[in-house]
């Protein structure tokens, strides 16, 4: 990412359906337990360390016999908010039947120091679009705050003008416990991989996604396949470092794309636009 230092203020404003709302933290977008930037390079990823990814969230739905299934990904945003994608949501909005699962590495362990919160509350973007995933975000409110620890933190939302110093050589990340094959498995394994960020020129070629990226969407992955979110890791971060503030950004949540790693379909992400206050 091209050197500029952007301060992060202690509060945003995100502006979600008719209303404002505030989010306000003491520090964010970092990974105490890791460097920077992780050595390793979700589909065509490896598995991370332990705590790698502080803001990740698993979100799991309530079967029948009272087990909690891995549905989603989400992004922690503050002590009791999370973000993911709106498509998450579909048919299943009672927020009775989710919860969050903050802190976690593997899935099938959960150890000290996971966190498990019922949820409060869900906001799907009243202007979500099913057919062209438009305002593919949804917000679930925790019904308890979370303790920030080494393995729980939030990640910065981007100032808007962030988005034009995103280029291919930005460092992006992504993280889940989706597929890690088209057909295959979830992982109960938090995966990563480096992502590079793709010109929506390019993904909307006539032989890629044909005009279907708009503004609004961030294209990410690798040009030549295999390294992609897959199912499962919807709603998860598209997560990029800015070297001058050691800081990560919430660029993206990922939404949609066609299979998973193809060449010429990679990634996409509703891109994070929030006013700053």
């Amino acid at each position: 990412m091209k050197n500029r230092n952007l301060k992060a203020p202690n509060c945003t404003v995100f502006q979600f359906e008719r209303y404002n709302r505030l989010f306000c933290f003491a520090a964010c977008g970092q990974r105490p337990l890791l460097s920077s930037i992780s050595a390793s390079r979700v589909l065509g990823g490896h598995d991370a360390q332990v705590g790698a990814w502080p803001w990740s969230v698993s979100l799991q739905i309530h079967q029948a016999g009272g087990k909690f299934v891995h549905t989603c990904g989400g992004v922690l945003v503050n002590e009791n908010s999370v973000l993911t994608a709106g498509h998450c949501l579909k048919g299943r909005r009672d927020p009775y039947y989710w919860r969050a699962v903050l802190g976690a590495h593997n899935l099938w362990k959960l150890g000290e120091h996971t966190a498990k919160r019922k949820i409060r509350h869900i906001t799907v973007h009243p202007e979500f679009q099913t057919e062209t995933f438009e305002n593919d975000i949804a917000l679930f409110k925790l019904r308890s705050a979370v303790r920030y620890s080494d393995y729980i933190q939030p990640i910065c939302l981007p100032p808007a003008h962030l988005y034009q110093y995103i280029d291919n050589e930005t460092e992006c990340f992504i993280s889940g416990w989706g597929r890690t094959a088209e057909k295959g498995k979830t992982s109960p394994v938090l995966k990563e991989a480096q992502v590079e960020i793709i010109p929506s020129s390019v993904c909307n070629s006539s032989d890629a996604y044909g005009g279907l990226v708009n503004d609004n969407m961030i294209c990410a992955g690798s040009r030549s396949g295999g390294t992609d979110t897959c199912q499962g890791d919807s709603g998860g971060p598209l997560a990029c470092y800015h070297s001058s503030t050691n800081t990560y950004y919430l660029i993206g949540i990922a939404s949609f794309g066609v299979g998973c790693g193809r060449s010429k379909f990679p990634g996409i992400y509703k891109a994070c636009t929030f006013v700053w206050k």
